[in-house]
């Protein structure tokens, strides 16, 4: 059909090399799907639209993790995805920070009731306010354990927290 003869030298180096390619261009392909930020952002939705405080957490298979008031970021060896948050704005809480304020969201984020950390529910909302003015500043930072979120609610003032 071709008029190769199959034992002509020029024939096999040609398939070696196309075999050779397609291992290459193979091996170069992930192994895994990228992070799910949609499941993530699902569950964030889903703690914010509550109608009582309440807390869940998400495992995460991501190396980092980019956290603002309406979107998240998830990066891996495989992939980077991207969410946006139908319910917003969320305060991002990082336990990295040296910030006073972010220890204090941390304690609540892990189960201290708001009225026991800050003094007055003013100092409450002034550091939920300068937590989401810092998650407007998004970076990537490290994942080191599931997302975890609380949804709280100090007299009339109902806060997400969301945090690693």
């Amino acid at each position: 059909m071709f008029n190769i003869p199959v034992d002509a030298w020029y024939a096999w180096i040609g398939l070696s090399i196309a075999g050779i390619t397609l291992i290459g261009a193979v091996s170069g392909l992930p192994t895994t799907k990228p992070p799910d930020a949609a499941a993530v952002a699902t569950t964030i939705d889903r703690v914010g639209a509550a109608e009582y405080p309440a807390t869940a957490e998400h495992p995460l298979t991501a190396d980092a993790i980019r956290l603002g008031t309406y979107r998240i970021g998830l990066k891996s060896d495989a992939g980077t995805a991207h969410a946006t948050l139908a319910f917003g704005p969320v305060t991002p809480v990082f336990s990295e920070s040296n910030n006073s304020h972010d220890n204090h969201l941390r304690d609540i984020l892990y189960g201290s009731p708001p009225t026991y950390v800050f003094d007055s529910e003013a100092a409450f909302l002034d550091a939920v306010t300068t937590a989401q003015a810092n998650g407007m500043n998004v970076t990537w930072r490290p994942v080191d354990g599931p997302v975890v979120i609380r949804r709280v609610s100090w007299n009339d003032e109902d806060v997400v927290l969301v945090g690693v």
